[in-house]
């Protein structure tokens, strides 16, 4: 059963609202040519992984551009733990970690499929801002998008959320 509220018989689960602590997961694999001589993963592309499953929780609320208003990538920033080498899959996970007016942020880590007691591989951060991209300024995230979003992420367990 979806994370939802409850909600009268007869209709329809409300999503839970977005709120810091929900997550999204999107998991892809490495390409050979995206290492370096060393077989490690060229530090750039980390970046691309970020981009990558972020664009799949835009796409998956349904958020395409162009349009008059949007998010911008306002921050990126990534430490880089331990070397990814190909072949492997690679999972991205965010994490909702504030809501602000205009803005929300993101703790992003990345690991590899099938080293569950590993750890991390690279940790990074995101700073989502709503634009209105006409007259080039942050505006207020729409309450239609933030409910988008809160369908696309897996919300945060209760006790999680509450702590």
């Amino acid at each position: 059963m979806p994370d939802s509220a409850s909600s009268p018989i007869g209709s329809s689960p409300v999503a839970a609202p977005l709120a810091p602590g929900a997550t999204h997961v999107f998991e892809l694999p490495l390409r050979w040519g995206d290492s370096d001589a060393l077989n490690h993963l060229n530090n750039t592309l980390y970046f691309r992984l970020m981009e990558e499953a972020r664009m799949q929780i835009l796409y998956g609320a349904d958020l395409r551009l162009p349009a008059d208003d949007g998010p911008i990538l306002a921050h990126a920033s990534c430490d880089f733990l331990r070397p990814l080498t190909y072949p492997a899959t690679v999972r991205v996970t965010h994490t909702l970690t504030r809501i602000g007016r205009s803005s929300m942020e993101f703790e992003l880590v990345l690991d590899k499929v099938g080293d569950e007691e590993g750890g991390a591989y690279a940790r990074g951060r995101n700073v989502l801002v709503w634009m209105d991209y006409v007259a080039n300024r942050s505006a207020p995230w729409p309450a239609a998008t933030l409910a988008a979003l809160a369908r696309v992420m897996r919300a945060a367990p209760e006790d999680a959320a509450q702590g």
